[in-house]
């Protein structure tokens, strides 16, 4: 299933979740991610379906080698041969082209300013988070002629702060990196909660529109959890401006 957003202004939001593919168990069934484990036929398949069901041409999205940093990189139509950047965002003022982030407990960012034309997209995982891949895609996208006040921010499914149990010495170094992003879980543990670290980031770098995801990967069993399961699929979050 695929839960898209559009607005009157150009901007479409899409996010995956893990039905209606093809993989086997226990990647079943609509894995997006390329690396891990996954028959590479069965992922091509779930990614052709996917972008066929938004409505994109699949060779005109851009994906991410995702090494869990704060580097990003600037695609257009031409750069969708060879091996995907190895980044964790993805910024484009080509309209019709498409980015895409692969999830399975991390935070999918997804970024349009419409009025200038530009998108971007950010992996933030805890690593991400603390690198500040999320301030540094907005400002990637402002090189692009984007202006944070316009920009329009969405954030997909991701483990919550109840269910992301942390060492005690990470959840500080996270709150003191990103006030507001160290908590407890459920349970009474020591924990991050890098949905609202992201919201944090995203605030403090102008975004003003922001919109962010209730589900919690963990405790959906529609998606997928690396903290639930290590072995397992990925869902896929596309960010996109129409032509």
């Amino acid at each position: 299933m695929i839960t898209h957003e559009s607005t009157a202004s150009g901007a479409h939001f899409a996010f995956t979740d893990r039905e209606g593919g093809v993989s086997a168990a226990p990647r079943a069934s609509a894995n997006l991610g390329d690396a891990v484990g996954d028959d590479p036929a069965a992922v091509a398949a779930n990614r052709s379906a996917a972008a066929r069901e938004l409505g994109l041409d699949a060779a005109r999205v851009r994906w991410m080698r995702q090494v869990h940093g704060g580097e990003v990189a600037v695609v257009d139509g031409t750069s969708g041969d060879g091996e995907p950047p190895r980044v964790d965002g993805l910024v484009t003022a080509d309209r019709g082209v498409a980015l895409a982030v692969v999830t399975a407990d991390c935070v999918p960012v997804l970024l349009v300013d419409p009025g200038a034309g530009v998108a971007g997209a950010a992996h933030a995982g805890r690593p991400g988070l603390l690198a500040g891949v999320v301030p540094a895609t907005v400002e990637a996208m402002r090189a692009l002629g984007a202006r944070p006040e316009r920009v329009v921010a969405r954030t997909g499914p991701a483990i919550c702060g109840r269910c992301y149990e942390v060492p005690a010495e990470l959840a500080g170094l996270a709150g003191e990196a990103v006030p507001g992003s160290a908590t407890e879980t459920s349970w009474g543990t020591p924990a991050i909660d890098i949905p609202a670290g992201v919201r944090r980031q995203l605030a403090d770098a102008g975004v003003g529109d922001i919109s962010s995801s209730e589900v919690c990967t963990r405790e959906s069993e529609a998606h997928f959890s690396y903290r639930r399961a290590s072995t397992t699929g990925r869902q896929a979050s596309y960010v996109w401006v129409a032509p």
